[in-house]
């Protein structure tokens, strides 16, 4: 229990003698401040529209980040006595702001002024509200604490009576169920409950029963009933008490209570009771917690918003229009040239300070896809082109497998073309390259994390450092396919020659091998720095130099030699001013041919950085841009279907794609994070699948001093590894190798 919640179970049961035995007027002014200010720390998350439900006052509140389309019709807690429409906007603020849903919340009439029916007449009017206004029985969820908890079951039950369609759910924290307070608990805790005594409880019982007596304007105690069995009876009709009521075919429940309240034993009554018919409820005792616990928000509670979140998720159903989009000019390849065995998918990952909490990173996940509607799709097929759709909610977040990048099917692109890996401390997203690129993927691994830390330890992230609001809607820059806005005059030629590649034995279950060079990233910015190129150029130049000397062993004769080239993704927003997140990148291919001579490494390094100094400049860059959104204005294209498309690109990628590279080498530069979140990223990583004619790729990735170099690979020779082994040893860099290959590999 943190310091904080330990100090609070103090105060209250330091007041719990004077709450006990005050008047109802001043119960009523405590709770209402309290609604007050439990509202006031989520009132910027959301909008209140405030009116009449025939002479109930009532307030719809609409959270700014609005994830599911269903509404929480919630009931306040208060002994049926306490509470106007300032203390259920309370809690009620919190339930849409931390859950993303609307919530309806009433005034409903208190006792003694108004004694059973009332509040439950009240209750079922604002249902009937609900219904009649364009929600359905499967998108309401009712939610109530204490004496609004008992209202949840009591309304089902009266709508069971009707024969009337229940709710999706009930969510009730700390529900008052048994009027009669029969249960055990109430003696075996009354100790060590630090907010609440049975005493009271009767108090609030014969106040909703039989009304109070009056003095002058004010009721002052409550009527009473002198007959106990009579008594006994009244307060155990399943209206009042819902305990003592058949709750069969009850919408699912989740049920919190805390482990040392006196009323613990009306929350296990109904569960147990619920699942005896063959219903369906979950129940969280949580220990040393007591009456209400989760309308305080403590941090060390925030799972419990999680499961709320989740048992929504679950019970709910999504009812909105989903948005559509036409792919990027670069994307419309990656469809295309996918095969049986290879689809171009691309990986990033975040290793936290501590094991991640998957029922937490789900839920993160559900708030973060609708910040992302570009990426948060999944790929349909249309007549003439192939184009993007919103998923109606977050993928289940999957468990990791022997290696990364496993193939991503075409069935499962078109139900969703990313997937989110939770292993230990490590969360990774392996995207579909026709969404996004790495800038745009890496921007959405951020916020995830920045979300996560959030609902799992209340950090609120600064939105910096590419990690983005949740609560802002995204801009049409952020959404725009940025080719054709930034193509040239001129259409830049595409012949080049083809290039060398390693070959091998094929894995025959389709196995990657991941390596990963662990290097300083100072060290190596000092080598970059003596010879005058930049870390980019260093690298491309160090595998060019690597893949010259296996050449060699290969083939013999220096005539027969292929040109060596690395292709470089090219983020063209450092060069064009666009915040789109969707592909925005090109390509160079700096290299060498062996044919002409040999090289030092030290004559390719300057070469390398000479050849990408010429090619990446904005006219060069927006001419290269016009050859590829050329292609798309022929009319001809325009009108072929997409098999022929296909067919065509196809081709195309298989005649100027990778044939003019040896592999790729992608560097995503270094990662900045806000301090707030650097201090639980311990590790990130970028990954690039293998080519679909090549056995290999390569990526970078820099975070704090660390410098992670990946090659993977699908055979099972690691001959590039062991010759790149050996050029760091001579060029002196020191490097620590991890790999998940298999053993006893030659």
């Amino acid at each position: 229990m943190r310091p904080f919640t330990k100090f609070l179970r103090t105060q209250l049961g330091f007041f719990k003698g004077f709450i006990s035995s005050c008047s109802l007027e001043t119960a009523r002014k405590n709770q209402d401040r309290l609604g007050k200010l439990m509202a006031s720390m989520h009132k910027a998350d959301v909008t209140y529209d405030d009116f009449l439900i025939g002479e109930m006052e009532a307030s719809f509140i609409t959270p700014k980040d609005e994830v599911s389309k269903g509404v929480i019709l919630y009931l306040h807690g208060g002994g049926y006595t306490c509470g106007d429409l300032d203390y259920a906007k309370g809690f009620a603020t919190m339930l849409s702001a931390k859950c993303g849903i609307k919530v309806l919340c009433i005034a409903y009439r208190l006792a003694p002024e108004y004694p059973y029916p009332c509040a439950l007449d009240d209750c079922a009017e604002a249902y009937g509200y609900l219904l009649s206004h364009g929600y359905g029985p499967e998108s309401i969820v009712l939610c109530g604490e204490s004496a609004g908890g008992g209202l949840c079951y009591s309304l089902c039950l009266k709508l069971k009576e009707k024969s009337r369609v229940m709710p999706a759910g009930i969510i009730a924290i700390s529900p008052w169920t048994d009027l009669t307070s029969s249960g055990e608990s109430y003696e075996i805790n009354k100790e060590i409950d630090p907010s609440m005594t049975k005493e009271r409880l009767q108090y609030y019982a014969d106040f909703y029963i039989y009304g109070g007596d009056k003095k002058g304007k004010k009721r002052t105690r409550p009527l009473t009933n002198s007959n106990s069995e009579e008594d006994l009876a009244q307060k155990s009709a399943p209206l009042i008490s819902p305990a003592f009521g058949d709750l069969e075919k009850m919408p699912p429940s989740l049920i919190f209570v805390g482990g040392d309240e006196i009323m613990l034993d009306d929350a296990t009554r109904v569960h147990k009771s619920i699942l005896e018919k063959g219903g369906k409820s979950d129940l969280i005792i949580t220990p040393h917690m007591w009456h209400g616990y989760v309308l305080y928000g403590l941090k060390e509670n925030e799972g419990d918003f999680v499961k709320i979140r989740k048992f929504i998720r679950d019970n709910v159903p999504l009812q909105k229009k989903l948005k559509w989009m036409s792919l990027d000019n670069a994307a419309k390849i990656y469809p295309a040239s996918r095969t049986r065995a290879w689809s171009n998918v691309f990986r990033l990952s975040a290793t936290l300070d501590e094991k991640i909490d998957k029922e937490i990173m789900q839920s993160a996940l559900d708030v973060t896809v609708r910040r992302f509607p570009s990426i948060a799709v999944r790929l349909k097929t249309g007549f003439f082109w192939y184009y993007l759709e919103e998923i109606p909610k977050a993928p289940d977040i999957m468990n990791e497998k022997p290696y990364p990048l496993s193939r991503m099917v075409f069935d499962d692109i078109r139900k969703c073309a990313f997937r989110v890996i939770v292993y230990e401390n490590r969360v990774a997203v392996e995207f579909f390259h026709a969404l996004t690129d790495g800038n745009g993927g890496l921007v959405f691994l951020k916020t995830l994390v920045a979300e996560y830390l959030y609902q799992r330890y209340g950090i609120k992230v600064p939105r910096q450092d590419g990690i983005l609001d949740r609560l802002e809607e995204p801009s049409k820059e952020e959404l725009e396919d940025s080719f054709p806005k930034y193509a040239g005059p001129v259409k830049h030629p595409r012949m080049e020659e083809t290039a060398f590649k390693i070959d091998g034995k094929a894995e025959e279950d389709g196995f990657r091998t991941n390596t990963t060079f662990i290097m300083s990233a100072s060290q190596i910015a000092e080598e970059a720095k003596k010879r005058g190129v930049t870390v980019t150029a260093y690298f491309v130049a160090l595998l060019i130099y690597t893949n010259m000397r296996l050449q060699e062993k290969i083939v013999k004769n220096p005539k027969r030699r292929k040109p060596l080239k690395i292709l470089i993704p090219v983020n063209l927003r450092k060069l064009f001013p666009s915040k789109t997140l969707r592909n925005f990148v090109l390509y160079v291919t700096p290299g060498i041919d062996p044919r002409y001579g040999e090289y030092t490494f030290d004559e390719i390094c300057k070469s390398v950085y000479h050849q990408m100094n010429l090619e990446i400049t904005p006219k060069n860059m927006s001419a290269r841009i016009a050859t590829n959104v050329g292609n798309e204005k022929s009319m001809l294209l325009k009108l072929a279907p997409l098999f022929l498309k296909n067919f065509v690109m196809k081709l195309v990628f298989n005649a100027v794609g990778e044939k003019k590279s040896t592999f790729t080498l992608s560097n995503l530069g270094v990662v900045a994070l806000p301090q707030e979140m650097a201090e639980h990223v311990t590790r990130m990583d970028f990954l690039l699948s293998v080519q679909s004619k090549a056995p290999y790729n390569s990526s970078i990735i820099t975070y704090g001093d660390k410098m992670y170099l990946n090659i993977i690979r699908n055979i099972k020779e690691s001959v590039l590894e062991r010759e790149l082994y050996a050029t760091f040893k001579e060029l002196g860099i020191k490097v620590v190798a991890e790999s998940n290959s298999r053993t006893n590999r030659r």
